[in-house]
């Protein structure tokens, strides 16, 4: 009698936790799933268009020159490239990954928009050169003074884990 009232109790217990877990993903689906298919949240647009401003300033106080660069938010970019500087004709563009906005917000506005800034304003001064892929030391040092924190070539996936956990 005692076993069987111990199991049945565990049997509640797993029942619980299974259908906490499913709720937990159904949300986190949901939640994925609007934000995939919906317009990008006014909050978002807002500290972009600050962080845009805090860069332009920034790139006239520390380099003497302000050029503001059409910057599109879009879901079109394959893989997880946070942004990319377009120079087709003589145009040039800035471009964000929507898809990956929602997990790494964060990292874009510390990183990505001056990251991409400093490629843009050097296409601009017909400063850019390919040597290491236009991260050059000059990109480098052009991306620092626009503000960006981490002026890497390629984004590190496990520090924007890692700065997500509790304990960083």
């Amino acid at each position: 009698m005692f076993y069987t009232q111990f199991f049945l109790k565990i049997e509640y217990i797993f029942i619980g936790v299974v259908f906490i877990a499913l709720s937990v993903l159904g949300v986190n689906f949901y939640n994925s799933y609007a934000f995939k298919h919906n317009p990008l949240p006014k909050s978002y647009i807002q500290e972009i268009e600050k962080k845009e401003q805090e860069i332009l300033g920034n790139m006239q106080k520390n380099i003497g020159v302000s050029y503001e660069f059409p910057l599109v938010i879009t879901d079109k970019i394959s893989g997880r490239l946070y942004g990319l500087t377009s120079y087709e004709n003589g145009v040039i563009t800035i471009y964000l990954n929507k898809k990956v906005m929602q997990e790494s917000m964060k990292y874009i506005l510390s990183d990505v928009i001056a990251h991409e800034y400093a490629h843009a304003l050097l296409f601009e001064q017909h400063r850019y050169t390919n040597h290491e892929d236009g991260h050059s030391l000059l990109w480098k040092k052009t991306c620092k003074l626009l503000g960006g924190k981490d002026c890497k070539r390629y984004v590190n996936q496990e520090e924007i884990i890692m700065s997500k956990m509790p304990f960083h």
